[in-house]
């Protein structure tokens, strides 16, 4: 019953990716590659500074959260690596899809929160916040190496609007600033947008006979991203015997699907995006039977 619950819960935002697919041929694809641009600018990162600026953090769950994501992110990276023999020859290649190991889908996480019990959004928001950086860290760095530019890597970490709302967010949260209502309500309006466009755009984009090319190399990414990583903290987070809201948190953002906007990043650097994009069209299209398991599984057990 849990498992079903969760799965009608998850089904809107499973409909609204496949709404994209239906509307794809509606809009250009330079409409679609603007409308993630968009989101990748101004939609995500308003709605992540609201979240973690909209309520008081304290330094004591920074301090200990983000070494756990930190280690979290580490296990998808290493385990994923052992894709590369199965993997293109170019390193620059295996690069832009090896992020999808560890990468995470920002959207889903918002989403999927919501389905769990007295949604632990302000936790989340401080997870994210603390993983957005060492994320876009490892993914920079690895594609820096492969492209032979890496001095473009502090660049583009800090440029990142990812990083820079969830760290002004943070800020905000610890400081324990009350930003005006009329500052905050159109912030809010434009955060309230970027999940249904979101969801709209990354079905309108994606490929979807890509589970039909699922071989021992995107095989293992999508394994390492959808199973390995949420198993390794869901067991660790039982020996350690961390609280149920932070063992749920942590749990979740760990199963969460890749990135959508991983290929975009990929292009940038002179990877494959094609490869980048089947192996996030393949975790996302996963993710509908993993990600409800490991919400009953954090329900019941947390």
């Amino acid at each position: 019953m849990v498992f079903v619950a969760i799965f009608v819960g998850l089904l809107p935002s499973f409909l609204m990716v496949g709404l994209g697919g239906l509307v794809r041929r509606r809009l250009s694809e330079n409409a679609w590659q603007g409308l993630d641009k968009l989101n990748f600018e101004i939609l995500f990162p308003t709605l992540i500074f609201v979240a973690a600026s909209s309520r008081p953090i304290a330094l004591g769950d920074v301090v200990r959260i983000g070494p756990m994501v930190w280690a979290i992110l580490l296990v998808g990276l290493i385990v994923g690596y052992g894709a590369r023999r199965f993997g293109p020859e170019r390193f620059v290649d295996f690069a832009g899809a090896w992020q999808t190991a560890w990468r995470f889908n920002t959207a889903m996480a918002f989403v999927a929160v919501m389905t769990l019990p007295d949604p632990p959004i302000g936790v989340l928001a401080v997870t994210v916040g603390m993983a957005i950086p060492m994320a876009n860290v490892f993914a920079v760095t690895a594609l820096s190496r492969g492209s032979g530019n890496i001095w473009a890597t502090p660049r583009r970490v800090a440029g990142n609007p990812f990083l820079i709302a969830s760290v002004l967010g943070v800020a905000v949260g610890l400081s324990g600033l009350h930003i005006p209502d009329l500052i905050m309500a159109p912030l809010e309006m434009v955060a309230q947008a970027a999940i249904p466009v979101a969801l709209i755009s990354v079905g309108a984009t994606m490929n979807w006979g890509a589970l039909a090319r699922l071989n021992w190399f995107s095989g293992i990414l999508c394994a390492t991203k959808l199973v390995v990583m949420p198993a390794v903290t869901f067991v660790a987070c039982i020996v350690f015997g961390a609280s149920p809201v932070l063992a749920g948190t942590l749990v979740l953002f760990a199963a969460l699907p890749t990135a959508s906007a991983a290929h975009v990043l990929a292009a940038g650097f002179g990877a494959d995006r094609e490869l980048s994009a089947t192996s996030v069209a393949q975790s996302t299209l996963l993710s509908a039977l993993t990600l409800p398991l490991w919400l009953t599984a954090i329900i019941l057990t947390f």
